[in-house]
This record gives C-alpha cells, sequence and structure tokens, in this order.
C-alpha cells in the first residue's frame, strides 16, 4: 500500500487531480480522459501510470480499450491523517470569529449629501 507521503505528491500535480475528477463518477477511457484534461495522450497516459502506482486509480481491459477508476482507499487513509489538523484549523478560526466579534467597531451609516 503506497505511503500517505507518495499519495500526496501524487496528487499535489493538478493534472493528476483533474484525471482524478474525471474518474470519479465512473469508468473512463484513455480518449475520453485526454478530452477531460485538455492534453495529448502520451501525457495522459504518464499520469495515469503514476496514479496507478500509487493505487489510486485501477485498469481493467475491455477488447482493444482501457478504462480507469478510482481507488479511494488511499484517498480515505490520507483524510484519516488529515482529520486532526481540520480540527486545529477549525478551532483556531473560531478563536479568530470570537476575537473579531469582541474587537469590531460598527461601521457608522454614511451621511447623506444634500
Amino acid at each position: 500500500m503506497p505511503s500517505r507521503l507518495a499519495v500526496l505528491e501524487v496528487i499535489a500535480d493538478p493534472t493528476r487531480r483533474r484525471i482524478l475528477d474525471a474518474v470519479r463518477g465512473g469508468e473512463r477511457s484513455v480518449g475520453e480522459l485526454v478530452e477531460a484534461v485538455g492534453m495529448h495522450q502520451p501525457g495522459v497516459s504518464r499520469h495515469l501510470k503514476v496514479l496507478r502506482d500509487a493505487g489510486l486509480v485501477e485498469v481493467r481491459r475491455d477488447a482493444q480499450r482501457r478504462l480507469y477508476r478510482l481507488r479511494a482507499e488511499p484517498l480515505r487513509e490520507l483524510d484519516e491523517w488529515l482529520e486532526p489538523y481540520r480540527a486545529e484549523l477549525a478551532g483556531r478560526l473560531d478563536s479568530l470569529e470570537r476575537h473579531l466579534e469582541r474587537t469590531a467597531r460598527p461601521i457608522p451609516p454614511k451621511e447623506r449629501s444634500s
């Protein structure tokens, strides 16, 4: 199973994230992914190999076509690892909100010019 760091490194690339977005709804052929990503087939194929090696997509053959689909397990593991960081961030945002509520001064209405 790939490490969290490897998954983070793989999904750091915006093209790979677009490919993951495209296969999130179901199987997609390489041709469909080329169209969705807006990149030539050799480039998409290279990104698919990286995603496959990281365990984020799996492929099945359908006659001459290869169909790719999302494997969400590595993302779930990453999500579980990120949870304490989200909780920390939420706590800090709550503190900032309380601070702003305490220190905010009302903005006076604009004076009308005659």
